[in-house]
This record gives C-alpha cells, sequence and structure tokens, in this order.
C-alpha cells in the first residue's frame, strides 16, 4: 500500500508498505478523505512544537472498515468511520481523572505518533466511531474540526445566551462559530483579515462579521453587542495581532478561550490581564463525547459544512495541496486530500 512521509519540513515522499496487521481489539480502515489543518500546516513549515520528522501526517480522517479483529464489538466492515487521534498512557493523574484528551504522555497521531497518510490505517476499536454506511465521507472527516469548537465551548461552559466573539475565520474559528449558534448563543461574530474567509462565514450562516483589515474592531463590537461587549472571546488563529486584540477587546472580568495552535510564542500584556481580571484559558482537542455532539448537529444541519471544501487533491498530489494553501495566501478553507 501506499505511504505518505513527510521527511522534513516541506517534503513529503511515497513508499510502499505491507498493509498492517491488526490485533482482536483493532479496525482496520480504508482511508478515504484526510483533512488538512492549521497545525498540520505549522509541521510543513517546521514550526509545529511538538513534532519530529519523519512523520506521517492524518488526523482529520474519515474511511470505511476493511477488517475488524475478532473481539470488537458495534462496527463491521462497510462501515463509515473515523477515529479520535489521541493516544494516552491511562495512568497519570489527567486519564485518572477523565481528562485523558490533556494525559500527560499525550501523543497525537500525525504529530508525535504516525497518522493515517496511507491506504490502510489500524486503530483501537475503542477510538474509532461508526456512522453507518451511508455517512458522507468529507463530512466524517470534517468531525473532528467540529470537535474542536464543542470542546472550545465546554471550556468556556454554557453559552446559551451569551455573547460570543469568534476571532479568525479559518476553518475551526468557522466551525466555533457556527457550534457556539448551534448551542444557543443569542449574538455571534466571527472575524478575519481575509475577506474571502468573510464571504464563507457569511455563506455559513454566521450571524455577523467583522473584516479587521478595513473596520474597527472595537467599534464594530460595540455597534453588534452592545456597550457590554461579549462574554467570551475565542482566539482560533494563533498569532500575535489576534491575541492582542482579544486582551485589548475583552469586557472586564471575562474569558478569552484560546483555541490556535501558535508556531511562535507570544507575548502577552499580563499586567493587562491581571488589571482586568481577564481569564485566558487554553483548550486542547477534545474528547469522544465532543465527537458524539459533533455528529448530533451535523445530523440535525445545525452546522453548515457546503461552503467549507474548497479544494480537492488526489493523494498522490499530497504536496500540492500544501503548495496551493501558500499560494492562496488565506483564501482557502478546508483542503481534503482523497484517496
Amino acid at each position: 500500500m501506499r505511504q505518505a512521509i513527510m521527511t522534513e519540513p516541506g517534503t513529503i515522499e511515497f513508499k510502499e508498505v505491507d498493509v498492517p496487521e491488526i490485533n482482536e481489539n483493532q479496525v482496520l480502515i480504508h482511508v478515504q478523505r484526510i483533512g488538512v489543518c492549521g497545525s498540520d500546516i505549522h509541521v510543513y513549515h517546521g514550526t509545529h512544537p511538538y513534532t519530529d520528522y519523519p512523520i506521517v501526517q492524518g488526523h482529520e480522517v474519515s474511511g470505511i472498515v476493511y477488517r475488524v479483529g475478532s473481539e470488537v464489538m458495534g462496527i463491521s466492515p462497510g462501515d463509515v468511520v473515523t477515529f479520535t487521534p489521541q493516544i494516552t498512557c491511562g495512568e497519570c493523574y489527567s486519564c485518572r481523572v477523565g481528562d485523558y484528551h490533556i494525559c500527560d504522555n499525550l501523543k497525537v497521531m500525525g504529530f508525535q505518533t504516525n497518522g493515517a497518510a496511507q491506504d490502510f490505517f489500524p486503530v483501537d476499536a475503542d477510538k474509532v466511531i461508526s456512522l453507518g454506511s451511508e455517512f458522507p465521507l468529507d463530512y466524517a472527516a470534517m468531525i473532528e474540526p467540529i470537535a474542536v469548537g464543542v470542546h472550545a465551548m465546554e471550556k468556556f461552559g454554557n453559552v446559551e445566551g451569551k455573547n460570543v466573539l469568534v476571532l479568525g475565520g479559518g476553518t475551526i474559528g468557522n466551525l466555533t462559530a457556527q457550534v457556539a449558534q448551534a448551542l444557543g448563543a443569542t449574538k455571534v461574530m466571527i472575524t478575519d483579515i481575509s475577506e474571502y474567509k468573510i464571504k464563507k462565514a457569511n455563506a455559513c450562516g454566521i450571524m455577523e462579521t467583522c473584516n479587521v483589515s478595513d473596520e474597527n474592531l472595537t467599534e464594530k463590537i460595540v455597534e453588534f453587542f452592545g456597550p457590554d461587549k461579549a462574554d467570551v472571546i475565542f482566539e482560533c488563529v494563533g498569532v500575535q495581532a489576534t491575541i492582542n486584540d482579544a486582551i485589548e477587546n475583552a469586557r472586564k472580568g471575562s474569558a478569552i478561550i484560546v483555541v490556535g495552535v501558535y508556531g511562535m510564542n507570544p507575548e502577552v500584556d499580563l499586567g493587562f490581564v491581571q488589571d482586568r481580571e481577564l481569564a485566558i484559558i487554553g483548550t486542547l482537542m477534545y474528547q469522544r463525547s465532543d465527537f458524539e455532539i459533533a455528529i448530533d448537529l451535523l445530523k440535525d444541519k445545525r452546522v453548515n459544512l457546503k461552503p467549507m471544501i474548497t479544494h480537492r487533491f488526489a493523494f498522490e498530489n499530497y504536496l500540492d495541496a500544501y503548495e496551493i494553501i501558500e499560494e492562496l495566501q488565506g483564501d482557502y478553507m478546508k483542503v481534503m486530500i482523497e484517496l
């Protein structure tokens, strides 16, 4: 079978390897779709803080079950599936109290251990989520980024009746805003510097947008939310400018949820944070329950994915996906690899 290996930043090599064997508690997935996400792009640039090379990427994945182990129940060949890509120790404090997604020894497929960028991929059955035989493969591969937004909401708490500001209109920001609306936020506004992403936000039905390249964010916040501003800000980019915007525009005593992955460490005005009693809260990935909520939102059509997949590449053209991302300078949403 084919396997795509990022041997160093900016380089992907293909090799032929044997189809993996599985044990009695595993599922062999015939991989169909792989989404390219912002964290993958950090790996491409060599700026991901927790990834070494060589690495096989692929953590936003859908596939069709090819074979199941003898002890596997509830999953059958032919099922469309996705999976949670975390490998955890089960022994550290976080694992023992149920916060396994922040395991002290966490490894994520595609970053600290090999991912699914190959024709067939073995996964422990307890990580696999079966979606039946008719679930759209594109949408199945996007459950993972929706779950990121679901988990981010949970780090804040109940957003029902709240005013929500999302900084960053890429895939994660867009889906975070959509999840906020689906879970009952009263007002949701999303920002970006790209008019392309602003238009995508509008196409997805996000309530309000702000292009910070030509609109004053502070004024737009007051205009849309009123003088009490947002109850919570989700920072979904991972760059200096957006964390600055979050801190400068947060209402005193409110929360900033950091969703974006930072390739470079930002400078943060902690004096400002202290003086205004701001809560800066990190959010990492998700748990299986977040996947389940994401699936329910999709099935209930409370999340709109139709405008989201903007570019597709055959598996053998994997590197071209990164090159078009570079060329487009932000004017894209989800780039999908098809096997």
